[in-house]
């Protein structure tokens, strides 16, 4: 690779794809944990992120939706907001958003080449590089503290918590949706170990919300939450919600918290979505409660209605039908397993999936395999994925133990073909299912809404 690209050049990036592609440069740096580069990179630029309002969003799942029900019901009672999260659906701008709106290409062009020359000094320290995600992190953090300034930001971690670049700040509320099997090459082969790293954002004083649910995760996050006297929110303990019907496409739920009681309604689909907007209106009450942020009823219950997060159990065609959902973990897979037959009626189920080789696949399959009749096993265009005749293998290996009695795994290696595989096979009266990576996910979503913009989501 070559100078230009790895920030030795000077001279300015001109336009939205040479900053792009520089920023893209440095993904061979791989992820690297630690806060030193991104410490190292803010310290130049005066800390920016010191200047502002953070909710701190971490989980296995539910972290974009928790996110994006945080950001319609704050947008909607009044508040300027600011999101980051990753990965992107459809553009790279999606991750730097201002009132739900993605940040100018100019405005990008303009960080990016303030950036490269920090980056470049930084480059030639011990510590070497920063990483793409450190980079895009330093733009996001220029982006709301120099230019949108918004009221608060709705920070998502990328990956972890305790060592992640995202760390760097110090919020106002902490959330961790929930702890499961993910990333366990970098976070640690037990729950409790990435219990630890997700437990990591908790900072000393700050409040934190979470919905985890096993006892040695509680354990975990109760000790940690101590050691930093710091106000735990734990659903079942502290704040409780229990689905009541689903009413023109409308999920309504009770939420029970600390200080009342209330009757919640979302259109995001999923049982698992209730549980994510619970979260955040557990966090809602905190920043009413606590931090005399103005929060009038029906503003909060419009903003929570109204969420949107793209890629889950996001219906993106009628004919035939076909569901998009990033499940990419054995605790997604369990949730879209369980939330096909509840939402949609249909006779047969295609599926087809891709996924990326360092995610559990056994155990994602032990979810999905007993609901599907066609399993088209594919591989996303992206780095690091994983061969589908491997996919195949583990799949023929439960197929006696869970799957469907003539269920049939076809495998086909090109995305494209694949998923015109997939429209081809599913009669009206069918239900067709793109999961796994969003890598995937985010190509098959650009062909069937025809965005020619689309670019990979990582």
């Amino acid at each position: 690779m070559d100078d230009l690209n790895r920030g030795g050049s000077t001279a300015p990036l001109a336009t939205y794809t040479e900053a792009v592609d520089w920023i893209k440069s440095l993904i061979p740096f791989g992820i690297r944990p630690g806060l030193d580069r991104i410490e190292m990179l803010m310290d130049k630029l005066g800390n920016p992120h010191r200047r502002l309002k953070f909710i701190h969003v971490a989980g296995t799942n539910g972290k974009g939706s928790t996110c994006a029900f945080l950001t319609s019901a704050l947008i909607q009672s009044g508040y300027s907001v600011g999101t980051f999260t990753s990965p992107y659906i459809t553009k790279f701008t999606n991750r730097f958003q201002y009132n739900n709106t993605d940040i100018s290409e100019e405005t990008l062009v303009e960080l990016v080449n303030q950036l490269r020359p920090l980056v470049q000094e930084i480059s030639e320290t011990e510590f070497g590089s920063p990483t793409m995600f450190e980079v895009t992190t330093a733009v996001a953090i220029l982006f709301f503290a120099g230019v949108s300034c918004p009221d608060v930001v709705v920070w998502e971690t990328g990956l972890g918590g305790r060592l992640d670049v995202t760390n760097i700040v110090t919020p106002i509320v902490s959330v961790i949706t929930n702890v499961g099997h993910d990333h366990m090459d970098i976070l640690g082969d037990t729950l409790e170990k990435i219990a630890m790293e997700k437990a990591g954002i908790i900072k000393t004083g700050v409040p934190v919300v979470s919905c985890v649910t096993q006892p040695e995760v509680v354990a975990v996050l109760k000790e940690k939450a101590a050691a930093c006297r710091s106000t735990l929110y734990l659903a079942g303990e502290d704040f409780s919600y229990e689905a009541n019907e689903i009413r023109e496409d409308v999920q309504t739920f009770h939420f029970k918290g600390p200080f009342r009681s209330l009757e919640l309604g979302i259109v995001m689909k999923g049982e698992h979505q209730i549980s994510n907007a619970a979260a955040a209106m557990m966090v809602l009450e905190v920043l009413r409660q606590y931090m005399a942020f103005m929060l009038e009823d029906e503003d909060v219950f419009e903003g929570l209605r109204h969420a949107f997060w793209a890629g889950r159990l996001e219906e993106v065609s009628k004919s035939p039908r076909i569901v998009l959902d990033g499940a990419h973990n054995p605790e997604g897979a369990e949730s879209l397993a369980k939330s096909l037959p509840q939402l949609y009626q249909y006779g047969k189920l295609n599926l087809l999936m891709g996924m990326l080789s360092n995610k559990h696949h056994e155990s994602y399959f032990k979810h999905i395999l007993p609901i599907v009749d066609t399993l088209i096993l594919t591989e996303p265009d992206f780095q690091n994925k994983m061969d589908a005749e491997n996919l195949q293998v583990i799949a023929e290996s439960l197929r006696e133990k869970y799957a469907k009695e003539n269920l049939a795994i076809i495998v086909e290696h090109n995305w494209g073909k694949a998923l015109q595989l997939l429209k081809s096979i599913t009669a009206e009266d069918d239900l067709a299912v793109v999961s796994g990576t969003l890598y995937l996910i985010s190509d098959v979503r650009g062909t069937l809404l025809q965005q020619p913009d689309t670019e990979k989501g990582w």
